[in-house]
């Protein structure tokens, strides 16, 4: 083989359409576009345009909203606490914190917060401090000699009290 003889695929490069260029280019004319009016204009067009009758995606009822107040906590399990100590990633005697765990790269970014959930086992003695925490791993980090400081609002008693009817409302349904 000589570098002369060297090319592409029978194929593999195809030269693209020059659209609007003459009728003698097989894409002029119209461009593809059909007849005139406002389908042919660039920007305004109909999208879900059914002729007059009621397009689909106002037949179908709405459903759902983005709850504006929503704060996006990234989740941590005590096994991947354990493991980064143990790969000496995460000092277990230092306070661990979101910004810890973030400088150990046990997580990307913090987003509003840090959750702690229960999975795995704990065999250090920390002190954690996050956003929030699943009873299940503030019992397992206690029993292992650490404590958890939570940092999220407390909710008030009157609060606590309508979430907890919510909740036995849906379990009643």
């Amino acid at each position: 083989m000589k570098l002369n003889q060297i090319a592409d695929n029978a194929g593999s490069r195809k030269k693209r359409m020059r659209i609007g260029r003459g009728i003698g280019s097989g894409k002029g004319k119209q461009g593809g576009r059909g007849g005139k009016g406002q389908t042919a204009r660039s920007g305004v067009r109909i999208k879900g345009f059914e002729g007059g009758q009621m397009p689909l995606h106002r037949r179908l009822p709405k459903r759902g909203f983005n709850n504006i107040f929503r704060i996006e906590l990234t989740e941590v399990n005590l096994d991947r606490l354990q493991e980064a100590i143990d790969a000496k990633r995460l000092d277990g005697n230092a306070t661990i914190n979101a910004e810890s765990l973030v400088k150990s790269g046990l997580l990307r970014r913090a987003k509003g917060g840090v959750r702690l959930l229960g999975r795995g086992e704990l065999k250090s003695k920390i002190n954690v401090e996050v956003y929030g925490a699943t009873k299940s791993a503030v019992e397992a980090v206690q029993k292992a000699g650490g404590s958890v400081k939570i940092l999220a609002p407390a909710k008030d008693a009157a609060a606590q009290k309508a979430e907890a009817k919510k909740r036995s409302k849906k379990k009643a349904s």
